[in-house]
Protein backbone atom coordinates (compact mmCIF):
# COMPACT_ATOMS: atom_id res chain seq x y z
CA UNK A 1 0.00 0.00 0.00
CA UNK A 2 1.32 3.41 -0.92
CA UNK A 3 2.15 6.12 1.62
CA UNK A 4 -0.65 8.20 0.17
CA UNK A 5 -3.17 5.44 0.84
CA UNK A 6 -1.96 5.00 4.39
CA UNK A 7 -2.22 8.72 5.04
CA UNK A 8 -5.71 8.83 3.62
CA UNK A 9 -6.85 5.94 5.77
CA UNK A 10 -5.30 7.44 8.91
CA UNK A 11 -6.98 10.78 8.24
CA UNK A 12 -10.31 9.12 7.67
CA UNK A 13 -10.01 7.21 10.94
CA UNK A 14 -9.15 10.38 12.84
CA UNK A 15 -12.07 12.17 11.23
CA UNK A 16 -14.37 9.33 12.25
CA UNK A 17 -13.17 9.47 15.84
CA UNK A 18 -13.58 13.25 15.85
CA UNK A 19 -17.04 12.92 14.38
CA UNK A 20 -18.06 10.41 17.02
CA UNK A 21 -16.61 12.60 19.78
CA UNK A 22 -18.40 15.63 18.39
CA UNK A 23 -21.66 13.71 18.16
CA UNK A 24 -21.38 12.53 21.77
CA UNK A 25 -20.64 16.11 22.84
CA UNK A 26 -23.74 17.36 21.04
CA UNK A 27 -25.83 14.61 22.60
CA UNK A 28 -24.63 15.56 26.07
CA UNK A 29 -25.49 19.20 25.34
CA UNK A 30 -28.95 18.19 24.15
CA UNK A 31 -29.48 16.08 27.27
CA UNK A 32 -28.45 19.00 29.50
CA UNK A 33 -30.81 21.32 27.66
CA UNK A 34 -33.61 18.78 28.03
CA UNK A 35 -32.95 18.52 31.77
CA UNK A 36 -33.00 22.30 32.10
CA UNK A 37 -36.25 22.51 30.13
CA UNK A 38 -37.84 19.78 32.25
CA UNK A 39 -36.70 21.48 35.45
CA UNK A 40 -38.03 24.81 34.20
CA UNK A 41 -41.35 23.27 33.26
CA UNK A 42 -41.57 21.54 36.65
CA UNK A 43 -40.99 24.86 38.41
CA UNK A 44 -43.44 26.77 36.21
CA UNK A 45 -46.54 26.40 38.46
CA UNK A 46 -44.58 27.71 41.45
CA UNK A 47 -43.04 30.56 39.46
CA UNK A 48 -46.39 31.65 38.03
CA UNK A 49 -48.09 31.62 41.41
CA UNK A 50 -45.26 33.46 43.16
CA UNK A 51 -44.95 36.03 40.37
CA UNK A 52 -48.62 37.00 40.60
CA UNK A 53 -48.54 37.14 44.37
CA UNK A 54 -45.31 39.16 44.36
CA UNK A 55 -46.98 41.72 42.12
CA UNK A 56 -49.76 41.96 44.69
CA UNK A 57 -47.27 42.49 47.52
CA UNK A 58 -45.44 45.18 45.55
CA UNK A 59 -48.65 47.13 44.96
CA UNK A 60 -49.57 46.61 48.62
CA UNK A 61 -46.23 48.07 49.68
CA UNK A 62 -46.87 51.17 47.57
CA UNK A 63 -50.34 51.76 49.02
CA UNK A 64 -49.12 50.95 52.53
CA UNK A 65 -46.47 53.64 52.23
CA UNK A 66 -48.99 56.35 51.39
CA UNK A 67 -51.53 55.22 54.01
CA UNK A 68 -49.37 55.32 57.14
CA UNK A 69 -48.84 51.59 57.56
CA UNK A 70 -46.31 48.96 56.52
CA UNK A 71 -46.55 45.97 54.25
CA UNK A 72 -45.72 43.62 57.11
CA UNK A 73 -48.43 45.05 59.32
CA UNK A 74 -50.97 44.81 56.51
CA UNK A 75 -50.07 41.17 55.84
CA UNK A 76 -50.60 40.20 59.49
CA UNK A 77 -53.68 42.31 60.17
CA UNK A 78 -57.18 41.30 61.38
CA UNK A 79 -57.49 37.50 61.76
CA UNK A 80 -53.75 37.23 61.21
CA UNK A 81 -53.20 38.66 64.67
CA UNK A 82 -55.39 35.91 66.13
CA UNK A 83 -53.55 33.14 64.27
CA UNK A 84 -50.19 34.52 65.38
CA UNK A 85 -51.42 34.85 68.96
CA UNK A 86 -52.64 31.24 69.03
CA UNK A 87 -49.39 30.06 67.44
CA UNK A 88 -47.40 31.83 70.15
CA UNK A 89 -49.33 30.96 73.29
CA UNK A 90 -51.99 28.43 72.39
CA UNK A 91 -55.67 29.06 72.95
CA UNK A 92 -55.07 29.93 76.59
CA UNK A 93 -52.23 32.34 75.89
CA UNK A 94 -53.63 34.67 73.22
CA UNK A 95 -52.73 38.33 73.97
CA UNK A 96 -55.54 39.96 75.97
CA UNK A 97 -55.76 42.89 73.56
CA UNK A 98 -57.40 40.69 70.93
CA UNK A 99 -61.20 40.88 71.17
CA UNK A 100 -64.24 39.84 69.15
CA UNK A 101 -66.30 42.06 66.87
CA UNK A 102 -68.13 43.56 69.86
CA UNK A 103 -64.98 44.35 71.83
CA UNK A 104 -65.50 41.43 74.21
CA UNK A 105 -63.14 38.66 75.22
CA UNK A 106 -63.62 35.45 77.18
CA UNK A 107 -61.77 32.17 77.49
CA UNK A 108 -63.95 30.83 74.68
CA UNK A 109 -63.31 33.61 72.15
CA UNK A 110 -60.06 32.22 70.64
CA UNK A 111 -61.79 28.89 69.96
CA UNK A 112 -63.51 30.50 66.97
CA UNK A 113 -60.24 30.10 65.06
CA UNK A 114 -59.33 26.63 63.81
CA UNK A 115 -55.99 25.17 64.98
CA UNK A 116 -54.40 23.82 61.79
CA UNK A 117 -52.64 26.94 60.53
CA UNK A 118 -51.40 28.33 63.88
CA UNK A 119 -50.14 24.86 64.80
CA UNK A 120 -48.14 24.73 61.57
CA UNK A 121 -46.70 28.17 62.36
CA UNK A 122 -45.65 27.07 65.83
CA UNK A 123 -44.03 23.90 64.52
CA UNK A 124 -42.07 25.84 61.90
CA UNK A 125 -40.82 28.40 64.41
CA UNK A 126 -39.73 25.67 66.81
CA UNK A 127 -37.99 23.79 64.01
CA UNK A 128 -36.22 26.73 62.36
CA UNK A 129 -36.15 29.54 64.91
CA UNK A 130 -37.95 31.86 62.51
CA UNK A 131 -39.90 34.81 63.90
CA UNK A 132 -43.65 34.12 64.07
CA UNK A 133 -44.74 36.52 61.34
CA UNK A 134 -41.97 35.36 59.01
CA UNK A 135 -42.96 31.73 59.56
CA UNK A 136 -46.62 32.51 58.95
CA UNK A 137 -45.95 34.36 55.69
CA UNK A 138 -43.54 31.67 54.52
CA UNK A 139 -46.16 28.99 55.14
CA UNK A 140 -48.79 30.93 53.21
CA UNK A 141 -46.46 31.07 50.21
CA UNK A 142 -45.48 27.41 50.61
CA UNK A 143 -49.05 26.19 50.77
CA UNK A 144 -49.95 28.46 47.86
CA UNK A 145 -47.29 26.71 45.78
CA UNK A 146 -48.66 23.31 46.84
CA UNK A 147 -52.08 24.47 45.69
CA UNK A 148 -50.61 25.53 42.36
CA UNK A 149 -49.31 22.04 41.64
CA UNK A 150 -52.67 20.54 42.58
CA UNK A 151 -54.44 22.94 40.22
CA UNK A 152 -52.18 21.87 37.35
CA UNK A 153 -53.14 18.25 38.03
CA UNK A 154 -56.82 19.20 38.10
CA UNK A 155 -56.37 20.97 34.77
CA UNK A 156 -54.92 17.79 33.33
CA UNK A 157 -57.55 15.45 34.81
CA UNK A 158 -60.76 17.22 33.80
CA UNK A 159 -62.53 16.48 30.53
CA UNK A 160 -61.06 18.61 27.76
CA UNK A 161 -58.28 19.77 30.04
CA UNK A 162 -54.52 19.94 29.60
CA UNK A 163 -51.37 21.14 31.33
CA UNK A 164 -51.95 24.51 29.64
CA UNK A 165 -55.39 24.64 31.26
CA UNK A 166 -53.88 23.85 34.65
CA UNK A 167 -51.23 26.56 34.35
CA UNK A 168 -53.86 29.12 33.41
CA UNK A 169 -55.91 27.99 36.39
CA UNK A 170 -52.91 28.62 38.65
CA UNK A 171 -52.68 32.25 37.50
CA UNK A 172 -56.44 32.79 37.79
CA UNK A 173 -56.34 31.42 41.34
CA UNK A 174 -53.39 33.59 42.37
CA UNK A 175 -55.12 36.57 40.74
CA UNK A 176 -58.45 36.07 42.52
CA UNK A 177 -59.97 39.45 43.47
CA UNK A 178 -58.87 38.97 47.07
CA UNK A 179 -55.88 36.77 46.23
CA UNK A 180 -53.85 38.98 48.56
CA UNK A 181 -55.06 36.73 51.40
CA UNK A 182 -52.85 33.97 49.95
CA UNK A 183 -49.86 36.15 50.88
CA UNK A 184 -51.12 37.00 54.38
CA UNK A 185 -50.91 35.36 57.80
CA UNK A 186 -54.29 33.79 57.05
CA UNK A 187 -55.38 30.16 56.80
CA UNK A 188 -56.83 30.29 53.25
CA UNK A 189 -53.61 29.17 51.58
CA UNK A 190 -53.22 26.08 53.77
CA UNK A 191 -56.89 25.21 53.37
CA UNK A 192 -56.76 25.56 49.57
CA UNK A 193 -53.75 23.23 49.40
CA UNK A 194 -55.53 20.52 51.38
CA UNK A 195 -58.81 20.97 49.48
CA UNK A 196 -57.21 21.03 46.03
CA UNK A 197 -55.19 17.88 46.62
CA UNK A 198 -58.25 16.17 48.11
CA UNK A 199 -60.10 16.87 44.85
CA UNK A 200 -57.16 15.62 42.79
CA UNK A 201 -57.20 12.34 44.72
CA UNK A 202 -60.98 12.10 44.34
CA UNK A 203 -60.70 12.34 40.56
CA UNK A 204 -57.98 9.70 40.65
CA UNK A 205 -60.06 7.47 42.97
CA UNK A 206 -57.35 7.50 45.62
CA UNK A 207 -59.81 7.53 48.47
CA UNK A 208 -57.56 7.24 51.50
CA UNK A 209 -55.38 10.10 50.30
CA UNK A 210 -58.49 12.18 49.57
CA UNK A 211 -59.84 11.45 53.04
CA UNK A 212 -56.54 12.39 54.68
CA UNK A 213 -56.41 15.73 52.85
CA UNK A 214 -60.03 16.42 53.79
CA UNK A 215 -59.22 15.66 57.42
CA UNK A 216 -56.40 18.21 57.32
CA UNK A 217 -58.69 20.77 55.69
CA UNK A 218 -61.16 20.22 58.53
CA UNK A 219 -58.54 21.37 61.02
CA UNK A 220 -57.97 24.59 59.08
CA UNK A 221 -61.34 26.08 58.12
CA UNK A 222 -65.04 25.23 58.46
CA UNK A 223 -65.23 25.42 54.67
CA UNK A 224 -64.01 21.83 54.80
CA UNK A 225 -67.70 20.97 54.80
CA UNK A 226 -67.62 21.66 51.04
CA UNK A 227 -64.78 19.13 50.65
CA UNK A 228 -66.80 16.57 52.59
CA UNK A 229 -69.77 17.15 50.29
CA UNK A 230 -67.64 16.54 47.21
CA UNK A 231 -66.04 13.39 48.64
CA UNK A 232 -69.32 12.01 49.95
CA UNK A 233 -71.12 12.27 46.61
CA UNK A 234 -68.07 11.00 44.71
CA UNK A 235 -67.86 7.94 46.94
CA UNK A 236 -71.58 7.24 46.54
CA UNK A 237 -71.37 7.44 42.75
CA UNK A 238 -68.24 5.30 42.67
CA UNK A 239 -69.75 2.58 44.87
CA UNK A 240 -72.94 2.43 42.78
CA UNK A 241 -71.08 2.30 39.47
CA UNK A 242 -68.14 0.03 40.32
CA UNK A 243 -69.37 -1.90 43.35
CA UNK A 244 -66.08 -1.15 45.13
CA UNK A 245 -66.79 -0.47 48.77
CA UNK A 246 -63.93 -0.78 51.23
CA UNK A 247 -61.38 1.80 50.03
CA UNK A 248 -64.00 4.48 49.23
CA UNK A 249 -65.71 3.85 52.55
CA UNK A 250 -62.42 4.09 54.46
CA UNK A 251 -61.65 7.41 52.78
CA UNK A 252 -65.15 8.68 53.51
CA UNK A 253 -64.86 7.78 57.19
CA UNK A 254 -61.46 9.46 57.46
CA UNK A 255 -62.52 12.69 55.72
CA UNK A 256 -64.58 14.31 58.53
CA UNK A 257 -62.17 13.47 61.34
CA UNK A 258 -60.56 16.91 61.40
CA UNK A 259 -63.70 19.04 61.19
CA UNK A 260 -65.90 16.93 63.46
CA UNK A 261 -63.04 16.32 65.85
CA UNK A 262 -62.31 20.02 66.35
CA UNK A 263 -65.98 21.00 66.65
CA UNK A 264 -66.47 18.23 69.22
CA UNK A 265 -63.43 19.38 71.18
CA UNK A 266 -64.72 22.96 71.23
CA UNK A 267 -68.12 21.66 72.37
CA UNK A 268 -66.59 19.79 75.30
CA UNK A 269 -64.86 23.02 76.36
CA UNK A 270 -67.94 25.23 76.04
CA UNK A 271 -70.71 22.78 76.89
CA UNK A 272 -69.26 19.96 78.99
CA UNK A 273 -71.79 17.27 79.68
CA UNK A 274 -74.09 18.29 76.82
CA UNK A 275 -75.18 15.90 74.08
CA UNK A 276 -72.91 15.38 71.09
CA UNK A 277 -75.14 17.29 68.66
CA UNK A 278 -75.37 20.24 71.05
CA UNK A 279 -71.61 20.20 71.40
CA UNK A 280 -71.22 20.34 67.62
CA UNK A 281 -73.37 23.46 67.59
CA UNK A 282 -71.25 25.20 70.23
CA UNK A 283 -68.80 26.57 67.67
CA UNK A 284 -71.53 28.13 65.52
CA UNK A 285 -73.06 29.71 68.63
CA UNK A 286 -69.63 31.10 69.52
CA UNK A 287 -69.37 32.65 66.05
CA UNK A 288 -72.77 34.24 66.41
CA UNK A 289 -72.05 35.67 69.87
CA UNK A 290 -68.63 37.01 68.99
CA UNK A 291 -68.96 38.03 65.35
CA UNK A 292 -72.71 37.99 64.69
CA UNK A 293 -72.02 35.34 62.06
CA UNK A 294 -74.74 32.79 61.34
CA UNK A 295 -76.33 31.04 58.38
CA UNK A 296 -79.35 33.05 57.22
CA UNK A 297 -79.85 31.53 53.74
CA UNK A 298 -78.52 34.64 51.99
CA UNK A 299 -80.90 37.24 53.41
CA UNK A 300 -78.07 39.50 54.60
CA UNK A 301 -76.18 39.15 51.30
CA UNK A 302 -79.24 40.16 49.26
CA UNK A 303 -79.91 43.09 51.60
CA UNK A 304 -76.29 44.22 51.32
CA UNK A 305 -76.43 44.00 47.53
CA UNK A 306 -79.63 46.03 47.39
CA UNK A 307 -78.25 48.79 49.59
CA UNK A 308 -74.91 48.91 47.83
CA UNK A 309 -76.44 49.09 44.35
CA UNK A 310 -79.11 51.58 45.39
CA UNK A 311 -77.22 53.91 47.70
CA UNK A 312 -73.51 53.19 47.96
CA UNK A 313 -70.92 54.96 45.87
CA UNK A 314 -68.13 52.72 47.16
CA UNK A 315 -66.44 51.07 44.21
CA UNK A 316 -65.24 48.12 46.26
CA UNK A 317 -68.73 47.31 47.51
CA UNK A 318 -69.95 47.32 43.91
CA UNK A 319 -66.95 45.22 42.91
CA UNK A 320 -67.71 42.73 45.69
CA UNK A 321 -71.26 42.31 44.40
CA UNK A 322 -69.87 41.83 40.89
CA UNK A 323 -67.58 39.08 42.18
CA UNK A 324 -70.50 37.28 43.83
CA UNK A 325 -72.64 37.54 40.69
CA UNK A 326 -69.74 36.27 38.58
CA UNK A 327 -69.41 33.28 40.91
CA UNK A 328 -73.09 32.44 40.42
CA UNK A 329 -72.70 32.71 36.65
CA UNK A 330 -69.65 30.44 36.75
CA UNK A 331 -71.66 27.81 38.65
CA UNK A 332 -74.23 27.79 35.84
CA UNK A 333 -71.47 27.52 33.21
CA UNK A 334 -69.73 24.70 35.10
CA UNK A 335 -72.98 22.73 35.31
CA UNK A 336 -73.79 23.39 31.65
CA UNK A 337 -70.30 22.25 30.57
CA UNK A 338 -70.69 19.13 32.73
CA UNK A 339 -67.61 19.78 34.79
CA UNK A 340 -66.80 16.79 36.99
CA UNK A 341 -69.44 16.52 39.71
CA UNK A 342 -67.09 16.63 42.75
CA UNK A 343 -65.55 19.87 41.45
CA UNK A 344 -68.95 21.46 40.85
CA UNK A 345 -70.26 20.41 44.26
CA UNK A 346 -67.17 21.71 46.03
CA UNK A 347 -67.48 25.10 44.32
CA UNK A 348 -71.19 25.28 45.08
CA UNK A 349 -70.52 24.31 48.69
CA UNK A 350 -68.00 27.13 49.19
CA UNK A 351 -70.30 29.63 47.47
CA UNK A 352 -73.35 28.62 49.52
CA UNK A 353 -71.42 28.90 52.77
CA UNK A 354 -70.23 32.36 51.71
CA UNK A 355 -73.51 33.76 50.39
CA UNK A 356 -75.61 32.06 53.05
CA UNK A 357 -73.76 33.61 55.97
CA UNK A 358 -74.71 36.97 57.41
CA UNK A 359 -71.13 37.67 58.48
CA UNK A 360 -69.15 40.72 57.42
CA UNK A 361 -70.37 41.51 53.89
CA UNK A 362 -67.13 43.17 52.81
CA UNK A 363 -65.25 39.91 53.37
CA UNK A 364 -67.36 37.97 50.87
CA UNK A 365 -64.76 38.23 48.11
CA UNK A 366 -62.06 36.90 50.43
CA UNK A 367 -64.20 33.94 51.47
CA UNK A 368 -64.62 33.02 47.79
CA UNK A 369 -60.88 32.48 47.23
CA UNK A 370 -61.18 28.73 48.08
CA UNK A 371 -63.86 28.34 45.37
CA UNK A 372 -61.10 27.82 42.79
CA UNK A 373 -63.01 25.11 40.92
CA UNK A 374 -65.41 27.80 39.66
CA UNK A 375 -62.47 29.24 37.70
CA UNK A 376 -62.06 26.05 35.66
CA UNK A 377 -64.54 27.07 32.89
CA UNK A 378 -62.57 30.30 32.45
CA UNK A 379 -59.30 28.35 32.27
CA UNK A 380 -60.76 25.94 29.71
CA UNK A 381 -61.95 28.82 27.54
CA UNK A 382 -58.63 30.69 27.72
CA UNK A 383 -56.65 27.52 26.93
CA UNK A 384 -58.23 27.54 23.45
CA UNK A 385 -57.12 31.10 22.73
CA UNK A 386 -53.88 32.39 21.28
CA UNK A 387 -50.99 32.76 23.69
CA UNK A 388 -50.96 36.54 23.30
CA UNK A 389 -54.62 36.70 24.30
CA UNK A 390 -53.98 34.48 27.30
CA UNK A 391 -51.02 36.56 28.46
CA UNK A 392 -52.89 39.86 28.14
CA UNK A 393 -55.97 38.51 29.93
CA UNK A 394 -54.03 36.99 32.81
CA UNK A 395 -51.83 40.07 33.17
CA UNK A 396 -54.93 42.26 33.42
CA UNK A 397 -56.39 39.91 36.04
CA UNK A 398 -53.17 39.98 38.07
CA UNK A 399 -52.98 43.79 38.00
CA UNK A 400 -56.67 44.14 38.98
CA UNK A 401 -56.22 41.66 41.83
CA UNK A 402 -53.12 43.47 43.06
CA UNK A 403 -54.97 46.78 43.25
CA UNK A 404 -58.15 45.30 44.73
CA UNK A 405 -56.30 43.48 47.50
CA UNK A 406 -53.97 46.37 48.32
CA UNK A 407 -56.83 48.87 48.39
CA UNK A 408 -58.87 46.55 50.60
CA UNK A 409 -56.11 46.17 53.19
CA UNK A 410 -54.94 49.76 53.35
CA UNK A 411 -58.00 51.91 52.59
CA UNK A 412 -61.29 49.99 52.78
CA UNK A 413 -62.32 49.13 56.34
CA UNK A 414 -63.28 45.59 57.32
CA UNK A 415 -62.58 44.12 53.89
CA UNK A 416 -60.74 41.05 55.13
Amino acid sequence: MSSTSVTDLTGAADAGRGGNSGGAHHRRQDERRDRVRRAGFFLLPALLFLAVRQLGVVVLSVLSGVNNTTTREALRSWDGEWFLGIAQGGYAGVPPGLVDAFGNRSDETPLAFFPGYPTAIRWLTELTGLQLTTAALFLSGFFGVLTAYALVRLGELIRGGSTRTGLILVVLFAASPMGVVLSMAYSESMFCAAAAWALVFVLRHQWLAAGACAAVAGLVRPTAAAVLLAIGVAVLVHVVRRREIWHPLAGLLLAPVGLVGYLTWVGTRIRPGAGWFEQLQAWTDLQQRGWDSRFDWGVAAVTFAGKALGHSGNVLEIATIAVLVAALVLVVIAVKQRLELPLVLYGIGVLVMDLGSNGLMNSKARLLVPAFTLLIPVALALAKRRTSTVVLTLTAAAVASAWFGAHSLTIWQYAI
